[in-house]
């Protein structure tokens, strides 16, 4: 067993303590949250940046937002692929308040958003995937009226390589076929470190199919050797007796994190397996309340946070959060499951952020890149190379776009 997570994970109890918070008004959250501004947009642009107009488009399977301010700069990114059945909170609940605001405020304007017209009511991943793709594009705006990207934007840009760990999404594999291919992966991409996944999502500690997990972890320890860093993903699969008894196995082989062990909702499950266990234990993904969030690291319910920067409402909600876990000296890793282009948000998060954990998610699949963008985004000696033009640093072919549909614009 690597002792050096069981140091990490004593030094995490000690400087978290014990002391819970308790949950409180959505408006008194943003006033904690906003006390602090992040980034200073205000001090980067001497004038006022109008956002005139925000659009929705729609190509074949691609959603897009694009919005224009009232210089006649834009700013248009890939939107995530739930906006096909989201797009009417977006255009009827998130893009209509934005509109005729200062760009410069968008710190405070993600905080408006949600108490507007009792936003907060549709709190989930349904209301901040529509913010955080708008943001998003809002940040390509402003990079693009600067010349800047967004890392260097938003402060100045920490690392331009990303350490990535091949991120399996497969359970309908023998243990035989997992590593056989995602040993194929490593060969090709230069990955240090994989994660594999087990149990059956959310199946109340039934497995993928009998004995995989058992067998997938040291087969793939066995076959990868001591030098690959190896993680896991349970996806909610397991009650906090069980999670705790497949969590010493992984300890065993020397996994470096057990990702969301028990149902995402359930703390109280997470934390007993917290408690329970060296190795460290991750989780985050599915949420985007930074009161839970809180409560996750002041109570110590997790060694290592996973917000989703999109499902989590875009970069300056995850910074925040990013911010919280700093504090206790904890990691955060993002959950980032989507190839390509959508890689880029996670890249961007990750090249302004302090405490970022050793490897980020990026997936094992093999993916054919869509021409109608570039640079495109590839993993070379196991790293990915942060997009370092104007704005997100990724082009959309204006004449592909020439084609698209528009859902809707404000």
């Amino acid at each position: 067993m690597n002792t050096s997570k069981l140091t990490r994970r004593n030094a995490l109890k000690t400087v978290a303590g014990s002391a819970g918070l308790l949950l409180v008004s959505p408006g008194r959250l943003i006033a904690e949250a906003a006390e602090e501004p992040l980034f200073g947009l205000r001090e980067r642009f001497p004038s006022p940046v109008k956002i005139a107009s925000v659009e929705l488009l729609r190509r074949d399977q691609y959603d897009f937002v694009r919005v224009t301010s009232s210089d006649g700069v834009t700013g248009t990114v890939l939107a995530s692929e739930r906006m096909a059945y989201l797009h009417p909170i977006f255009l009827q609940r998130v893009a209509p308040y934005f509109v005729g605001k200062d760009a410069r405020d968008l710190e405070s304007l993600v905080d408006g958003v949600y108490v507007h017209q009792s936003n907060y009511k549709l709190a989930g991943l349904a209301l901040w995937v529509c913010v955080g793709c708008l943001e998003f594009a809002i940040l390509d705006l402003l990079g693009k009226s600067a010349g800047k990207s967004i890392g260097e934007l938003m402060g100045g840009v920490a690392r331009r390589e990303i350490p990535i760990y091949l991120s399996s999404m497969r359970r309908d594999t023998t243990p035989e076929q997992e590593v056989a291919w995602l040993s194929e992966r490593l060969t090709e991409t230069g990955a240090k470190a994989v994660k594999l996944k087990i149990g059956g999502r959310m199946s109340r500690n039934a497995d993928a199919s009998p004995g995989r997990t058992e067998r997938l972890v040291p087969l793939a320890r066995k076959t990868f050797g001591d030098s690959l860093t190896l993680q896991v993903d349970a996806n909610g699969s397991y009650d906090a007796a069980k999670a705790i008894e497949v969590g010493r196995m992984l300890q065993d082989h020397g996994v470096y994190f057990f990702e969301e062990p028990c149902p995402w909702e359930d703390f109280e499950a997470t934390k007993q397996v917290a408690d329970a266990l060296d190795i460290p234990v991750a989780g985050g993904e599915q949420d985007s309340s930074y009161a839970k969030f809180r409560w996750m690291v002041h109570n110590h319910a997790v060694d290592i946070v996973q917000p989703d920067v999109i499902y989590n409402g875009g970069l300056i909600r995850t910074s925040r959060v990013a911010r919280l876990a700093a504090a206790a000296n904890m990691d955060i890793t993002p959950h980032a499951p989507q190839p390509g282009y959508h890689a880029a948000y996670m890249l961007h998060f990750a090249s302004v952020t302090p405490n970022l954990g050793r490897f980020q998610e990026y997936p094992a699949a093999r993916f054919e890149q869509p021409s109608w963008y570039g640079p495109q985004i590839q993993v070379r000696n196991g790293a990915v190379r942060v997009p370092n033009g104007p704005g997100i640093g990724i082009t959309i072919d204006a004449k592909f776009l020439e084609k698209a549909e528009s859902l809707g614009r404000c």
